[in-house]
């Protein structure tokens, strides 16, 4: 069975597979907000305007139309599974880091919960419920906080040196 705080414990080479491992994901993790930001310039409008499109709008520096089913149902299959399971590999390594319960508990349910969240609502704003672009924001910088917080407290639980003899 793993026991929390077990990252303090691995050996040198695979505290450092750990930490490359942390690294790279959150390159790709922070290069897929980039993205979001150039595609929905990070607000309510610019997310209703990439899934359904802005043709009414002749002002519109940049032209889009509404994302098809094809399109949703690509978009959607993709990020509910990788962002699952970046998450999942993000949460067994954060529960081997010595931490509060409660914010253990919380950085470790919550990134999946806003997942759901984030994605489930970019689909009812496809299907033109724009006022759950909200909820997609919220939910998106939430799972990003806690993302960010994970990874910190991963990479200084790796700092760690545990020689007591915990169980």
């Amino acid at each position: 069975m793993i026991t929390s705080g077990y990252l303090t414990r691995l050996p040198r080479e695979l505290k450092w597979l750990v930490a490359l491992f942390t690294i790279t994901v959150s390159i790709g993790f922070y290069l897929g907000l980039g993205f979001v930001n150039e595609t929905t310039n990070s607000n309510s409008k610019g997310i209703v305007e990439n899934y359904t499109g802005n043709e009414a709008d002749e002002l519109a520096e940049v032209m889009k139309f509404k994302k098809s089913e094809h399109e949703m149902f690509n978009i959607l299959h993709t990020h509910f599974l990788s962002l699952s399971v970046i998450f999942l590999i993000i949460s067994v390594l954060l529960y081997g880091v010595p931490m509060n319960i409660r914010l253990r508990n919380f950085l470790i349910l919550e990134p999946l919960l806003s997942v759901n969240l984030t994605f489930g609502g970019i689909y009812f704003v496809w299907f033109g419920f724009e006022w759950v672009s909200y909820v997609v924001m919220f939910s998106g910088m939430l799972m990003t906080v806690c993302y960010s917080a994970s990874v910190i407290l991963i990479l200084l639980g790796l700092t760690k040196n545990n020689i007591s003899s915990q169980g």
